[in-house]
């Protein structure tokens, strides 16, 4: 290698801290890391931010190796006949190889007022103005959550816990990914905690207004607070610079992660499409994308052809407030078995999964160089990496 071989990650999160890590212990390398916000954040804490009881959020100082350059800005355009990133704040970054971690956020709704009147949760900056909202209501007011996925009923279950009102709008089915036995477990701790969830036919969300949720059925549900965590998308980075993408976005790949249109371009996330066949949005598999495409990105500088993806699941876990949990278990391809693990356990091992997925992320940091100076830029509002 040599030492002037530059990679640039775009995201800093769970996948790309992930990569910028292992490519960090390369003594030949010099990583750059650009991110829109000075910290990291624990996405899968975000509902504990709406609840109150955790602020989602890691200094990059524990969980990014010191030798990588952090460079906080959002990317506007990527030039990859030119080897270059525009910044928003009007700089441009070279490199040698680029990895392509830009996650993910709340998925636009097309349901009309749900923009206007609903509070997304997919982001830290939308659960931050999602809590102060819930300040203001009255603790007896009505709370409707739109969304049947680990979002949806984690958000539901954390407010329930307070002593909210609250209202899980599911559509057709409460936890999809779930096994029916770990469905009804779900169920059974739900409506422990007073939380009314509506399913079945008639049951999405037709319209939004400022104090009412209305279904397609014709029901109308009082909602002084509205929270919509009905699915994600991925930034428009990659269509807007001209490179190849599924349906939804996602920057498409081979099976090495490499990207279909420039050898030098490897993504990883929530953003990335292998094969045509992305795996599901989480940091289970963000962890394994980043680490595979570090390795990509070496084996290309090596000169060797690098090894396909493979990526093992182990199911799904959830809080159910913080005293209740569950973790589904799956098999490695990612199909729910009959098995669960329910209860005060579920909601330890839950918090095991959250906490060592930081500690894994600082471990990698550790195994770098000394630390070095950040270059820090300042983040432009409403910009995504």
């Amino acid at each position: 290698m040599n030492k002037n071989t530059g990679v640039v990650v775009i995201g800093g999160g769970y996948a790309g801290v992930t990569a910028a890590n292992r490519l960090a212990q390369q003594a030949d390398l010099t990583v750059t890391l650009i991110n829109p916000r000075p910290d990291f954040v624990e996405r899968i804490r975000l509902h504990q931010l709406a609840g109150g009881s955790n602020d989602a959020v890691v200094d990059y100082a524990d969980v990014l190796a010191g030798n990588v350059r952090l460079v906080v800005d959002s990317v506007a355009t990527i030039d990859a006949a030119g080897r270059g990133v525009e910044l928003a704040g009007g700089s441009t970054v070279g490199y040698d190889y680029l990895i392509y971690a830009v996650g993910s956020g709340s998925a636009v709704p097309d349901v009309p007022g749900a923009a206007e009147f609903a509070h997304p949760i997919a982001t830290l900056e939308e659960a931050r103005r999602l809590r102060p909202a819930l300040d203001a209501a009255p603790a007896t007011a009505p709370v409707t959550v739109v969304g049947s996925g680990p979002t949806g009923i984690e958000t539901a279950a954390e407010l329930a816990e307070e002593g909210r009102a609250v209202t899980l709008v599911c559509g057709e089915e409460l936890g999809p990914y779930l096994h029916p036995r770990g469905r009804r477990a779900v169920a059974r701790t739900l409506a422990e905690l007073g939380v009314t969830v509506i399913e079945g036919p008639g049951a999405r969300v037709a319209a939004v207004t400022a104090d009412a949720v209305r279904l397609d059925d014709g029901r109308e549900l009082p909602s002084r607070v509205t929270v919509w965590a009905a699915g994600f998308s991925v930034p428009d980075l990659a269509a807007r610079s001209g490179l190849s993408t599924d349906a939804v976005g996602r920057l498409r790949t081979d099976e090495t992660l490499t990207s279909v249109d420039d050898p030098r371009i490897v993504a990883a996330g929530d953003a990335a499409a292998p094969a045509d066949a992305p795996f599901r949005m989480s940091c289970q598999a963000a962890g394994q994308l980043g680490s595979r495409a570090a390795r990509t990105v070496l084996s290309r500088i090596a000169g060797e052809q690098p090894a396909p993806l493979k990526v093992r699941f182990a199911g799904q876990c959830m809080s159910l407030g913080r005293r209740t949990g569950i973790f589904q278990f799956a098999s490695m391809d990612d199909h729910a078995n009959p098995l669960y693990l329910g209860g005060r356990p579920g909601a330890k091992l839950k918090e095991i999964v959250c906490k060592a997925t930081v500690k894994q992320l600082v471990n990698e940091a550790r195994k770098s160089g000394p630390r070095a100076e950040r270059a820090k830029a300042p983040a432009p509002a409403g910009q995504t990496a």
